[in-house]
């Protein structure tokens, strides 16, 4: 078993991040690209103590950019997970 810190890689602050705590108690955080909605669950509980109640997955495809050269590259795909906590309860930011 992996340790939650593996699987959770961090917090998207985003407007769509922020407006889902505020309207449905719904958190956005970046996950291991192999994690899976289990593994999360689990990860979530242990890093935060609360209880989850539904875990969203999706992919996010790099974009691809030009540099100023005029060379082609991408950034990098990544996984992101929605999470959705029980009624009353929410996770603290510094």
């Amino acid at each position: 078993m992996r340790s939650p810190t593996d699987v959770i890689v961090r917090p998207c602050v985003s407007e769509k991040g922020t407006r889902l705590v505020s309207a449905h108690n719904q958190y956005l955080f970046e996950v291991a690209p192999d994690a899976t909605k289990l593994e999360i669950r689990q990860a979530i509980t242990a890093l935060f103590g609360k209880k989850v109640v539904r875990v969203n997955t999706f992919r996010k495809i790099g974009k691809i950019r030009r540099s100023r050269r005029g060379e082609l590259g991408r950034k990098n795909h990544t996984k992101r997970a929605i999470i959705t906590l029980a009624a009353g309860q929410k996770i603290e930011t510094a």
